[in-house]
């Protein structure tokens, strides 16, 4: 990948000259079957099958340049999404775009976990520069979807106390209503329209910071492969992203933030290279700006008021140490559309209809995100991750097992409580000196913790 391709348009401020102008809403009051609030990953996705479905949707987006994309990401798909990207019709085009599929491989104190790759479905990385506008352009030319750029959101529309809309104004102060059967907020963790239409949200704290880099150089072992170092209680990665561009991340308690704020590039340089079978950071270049988040707590949402419907990170923001933001971006949209078609169609009450997404997003992502928020605190592994972990390393159907939970491609309980008992045996067979088989992923450099 050379500088111009990767690193000159990935990190140059917005070519302002390039910009489209501000699109204007083309319809009244009362035009649109949905209005969506943020036009990225879960809004865009929200409004293609929406629209799909026959829908009329405006898209509304504060930002005027349909090529804007988020800047602070881990970039990763989980695999569990992978299946809504096909449906979408985007797995494609990303690919083409130079996207990676890849497995999750991790380092423990017990070993590297990694299943083969026969036996587990290969997640996608894309960087958001390219992810993001393709995403924007599905659902632009998707009949029905209206695509309003420039304007924000500042009140909600209100009937019998039910939301039915939203007022936006342009950059130059004008306002406009814009009514809808149905009211989606897509505007992230800080999202307005949560704000506005008044869905209380529950804050949990984190414990760690986090310091990220893009890097041109040498890549590590395992490319194309990320790799995670699980170092019980700090975290690091490395996310190979395509050409010789890396994404390389620290993950800390706080206690190391005094560091990382004297000089963010050293501190993460030092950070990395320290790790066990350290990854060729020394012999990279820091090619963007260094990336920092000190507070990053958890915020939970509804995700369902009268007439409105929360999605992404408005619904859920969870710790980004896995990942999980963008998938459940997709596959949130996903649920929330299948939702609501048949009210939209006036098959059933819309209030059914958000019970329906309501109980499913609960249903889907309540276990993940206990545990996720419970780890985010700072804390060491418990007994059960230890136990898990070590047993990973060892073995290959556990190690099959964890990849499936650390994709959230299936529920914490059914996966964890069905290969815990087997878990127990290999660590107990490697405690006897009976050894087990260890996958193909592990180093065989396993100690007798």
């Amino acid at each position: 990948m050379t500088e111009s391709a990767s690193t000159a348009s990935f990190w140059s401020p917005m070519n302002t000259e390039t910009r489209i102008e501000d699109s204007a809403p083309g319809g009244g009051a009362g035009d649109y079957d949905a209005v969506i609030v943020g036009a990225s990953l879960a809004g865009c996705s929200a409004a293609v099958l929406l629209g799909r479905a026959g829908a009329r949707v405006a898209l509304v987006e504060k930002g005027p340049d349909p090529r804007a994309f988020k800047r602070v990401c881990t970039h990763f798909v989980q695999s569990s999404a992978v299946p809504t990207l096909e449906r979408l019709g985007l797995l494609g085009p990303m690919m083409e775009a130079g996207a990676v599929r890849y497995v999750h491989r991790f380092w423990t104190r017990w070993g590297w976990v990694q299943a083969p790759r026969d036996r587990v479905r290969r997640s996608v990385n894309l960087p958001r520069e390219a992810l993001d506008p393709i995403v924007r352009e599905a659902a632009s030319s998707t009949p029905g979807v209206e695509l309003i750029l420039g304007r924000t959101a500042t009140g909600v529309l209100h009937e019998d106390g039910v939301a039915r809309g939203v007022t936006v104004r342009d950059r130059a102060g004008a306002e406009a209503e814009l009514r809808g059967s149905v009211l989606i907020g897509a505007d992230g963790r800080d999202s307005r329209v949560a704000e506005l239409a008044g869905i209380p949200d529950r804050r949990l704290p984190h414990g760690r910071i986090a310091y990220t880099g893009y890097f041109e150089g040498p890549l590590p072992a395992g490319t194309p492969d990320p790799s995670a170092w699980m170092l019980d209680p700090d975290f690091a990665t490395v996310a190979p992203l395509g050409g010789d561009l890396a994404l390389y991340g620290a993950m800390p308690t706080k206690a190391m933030l005094p560091e990382f704020k004297r000089d963010p590039e050293a501190a993460l340089v030092s950070f990395i290279a320290s790790l066990p079978e350290a990854p060729p950071i020394r012999q990279a270049r820091l090619v963007s700006p260094m990336i920092g988040k000190v507070e990053m707590p958890n915020r939970m949402r509804g995700p369902v008021g009268p007439g409105v419907a929360l999605i992404g990170d408005a619904a859920l923001a969870s710790d980004p140490l896995f990942g999980i933001g963008c998938g459940w971006a997709f596959q949130s949209a996903e649920w929330l559309a299948d939702s609501l078609v048949p009210a939209l169609r006036g098959e059933e009450s819309l209030g059914r209809a958000l019970s329906r997404y309501r109980r499913r997003h609960r249903r889907e992502l309540r276990g993940h995100a206990f545990l996720i928020h419970d780890y985010a605190t700072g804390r060491r592994f418990n007994l059960l991750e230890r136990v898990l972990f070590a047993a990973a390393a060892r073995d290959e159907r556990v190690a099959v097992a964890m990849d499936r939970f650390a994709t959230r491609s299936a529920r914490p309980g059914r996966t964890l409580g069905g290969i815990l008992p087997r878990a127990i045996a290999v660590n107990a067979g490697h405690a006897f000196g009976h050894g087990g088989p260890l996958h193909p992923g592990a180093t065989g450099r396993v100690s007798a913790g």
